[in-house]
């Protein structure tokens, strides 16, 4: 993975880094694996705008992606890595034996024409999906389940990552990327190896306009508000607005918001360092 510096021959290509695309292989995408995605523009279903700065946008199509990686012992060879519009990550067109066609978020490394595999007689290589029971401590994996056959919703995006530390009865300890370190059963699937495209934390846009090619609208900031619109807003000249806190009133900057009484805290070992 290699990223690409443009020559400031215009103020907007100044700073701009770009990702060289070299790992993939394709621009067409699969036509059978495409849905239509429809656009909101951050409006309800009465048209009352209830998420601010969305709107506009390059028109996109979902990719239907296999999270569950339920087909255990059918093996699959690696098609094609293509780009996604809707992630962070690369996705792989999968080909299995029994001519079904599938994408999945690709692993780093991972290359055409390599075979994966799911379940228990995979082995702990990257690409291949087994659940935590089987696999080695000490491995690196991603795209992991919460709850047995759930489908994969932890650690799915650009160069995210997870550890398996340690096992105890029907739980295995997880390093989460965000560094808190977390229980889940042993029955839970993961997918051996990083996810791929982890320069995408070092990109830079370069321009505004980008920012609106990707569906996002120009963002007001909170202290140039009146009080009617923020409790940050009003004052005289650049005031500061007082405490940082959202539209509703709840602080920011350090303010825990996860409820001292939830079900799932018993899970947690360790909390995420600041």
């Amino acid at each position: 993975m290699s990223l690409r510096k443009l020559k400031p021959v215009t103020p907007g290509q100044r700073h701009k880094v770009l990702n060289t695309f070299e790992t993939l292989t394709t621009d067409k995408p699969e036509k059978s694996l495409l849905a239509p995605k429809k656009r909101s523009g951050g409006r309800n279903s009465g048209g009352k705008m209830t998420m601010r700065y969305l709107g506009g946008g390059h028109k996109k199509r979902y990719r239907i992606i296999d999270f569950k990686r339920e087909k255990d012992g059918i093996p699959a060879t690696v098609k094609s890595i293509e780009y996604d519009p809707n992630r962070t990550a690369y996705i792989a067109l999968l080909n299995y034996a029994d001519g079904e066609k599938r994408y999945v978020i690709a692993q780093a490394g991972l290359q055409v024409g390599q075979t994966v595999l799911s379940g228990e007689k995979a082995t702990p290589e990257v690409g291949n999906a087994k659940i935590l029971k089987d696999l080695p401590l000490g491995t690196i994996i991603s795209c992991i389940e919460l709850h047995p056959g759930q489908g994969a919703v932890i650690a799915r995006s650009a160069g995210s990552f997870a550890q398996l530390i340690a096992r105890e009865g029907k739980y295995g300890t997880i390093k989460m990327p965000s560094s808190e370190v977390r229980l889940i059963l042993l029955t839970c699937k993961a997918t051996i190896g990083v996810v791929s495209n982890s320069d995408h934390q070092l990109e830079v846009s370069g321009k505004a306009g980008r920012s609106r090619w990707q569906g996002r609208r120009p963002r007001t900031r909170p202290v140039v508000m009146n009080p009617v619109d923020h409790p940050m807003g009003g004052g005289e000249g650049k005031s500061s607005g007082g405490h940082p806190r959202s539209r509703n009133g709840i602080p920011a900057k350090g303010f825990k918001t996860r409820s001292k009484t939830k079900a799932s805290n018993k899970y947690i070992v360790e909390r995420r360092k600041k």
